[in-house]
């Protein structure tokens, strides 16, 4: 069974007015096409009867639950971002999460880390994931070796990632290219239609 990871397509991360922009910066001319990807992405892959589960980070207005041993941990309670119930940890239009798909939120960079999500994809029978999200080179790279470490073969749509910086995109999709499927958009549509049956 395959199933699609989305991770973090919430306002601070990819809207224009977001907060964070360490995958978008303000004004990148990528944005339009990262949200066109992942909206493809989601709609085929319910098209195709292929789950997805969207993984959120959020945190509590004072930041108390979050441990700010990093300076990306330290950058995120400055900004002011992805404080829980508000806009910017809200789903972006048209990538939000249907009634009955997964929602997984999480409190550090790997999406697995200290979260449900493991617990969930065991429970759906997944032994094949499809993932995007943004930042390349942060939750999307540490999720995807945590994956593969766990036994999970990986694709990632290289179309609906992103990074502030484009040469941080780059040498992220390179380094994982020796642990897992990396592809553009078209593909990623090709391979879910192929895999949607277990």
């Amino acid at each position: 069974m395959t199933a699609v990871l989305a991770l973090h397509y919430q306002n601070d991360v990819l809207h224009e007015d977001g907060k964070i922009k360490v995958g978008l910066r303000e004004g990148s001319t990528r944005r339009a096409g990262v949200i066109a990807a992942a909206r493809a992405m989601i709609g085929a892959s319910r098209a195709c009867g292929v789950p997805v589960v969207h993984v959120r980070v959020a945190y509590r207005p004072d930041y108390a639950d979050l441990l700010q041993n990093a300076p990306i941990f330290r950058n995120v309670a400055a900004s002011g971002a992805v404080i829980e119930d508000t806009w910017g940890a809200r789903f972006h239009d048209g990538l939000e999460p249907l009634p009955g798909e997964f929602v997984v939120k999480h409190a550090r960079i790997n999406a697995f880390y200290g979260s449900s999500l493991n617990v969930v994809l065991q429970a759906l029978g997944v032994r094949r994931l499809v993932v995007a999200g943004v930042a390349t080179h942060s939750v999307v790279e540490t999720t995807v070796r945590h994956a593969v470490d766990a036994g999970f073969e990986v694709l990632v749509n290289s179309d609906a990632c992103a990074a502030g910086a484009p040469e941080a995109h780059d040498a992220s999709l390179a380094s994982m290219r020796l642990i897992a499927t990396v592809c553009d958009g078209a593909t990623t549509l090709a391979h879910l239609t192929r895999k949607a049956s277990p």
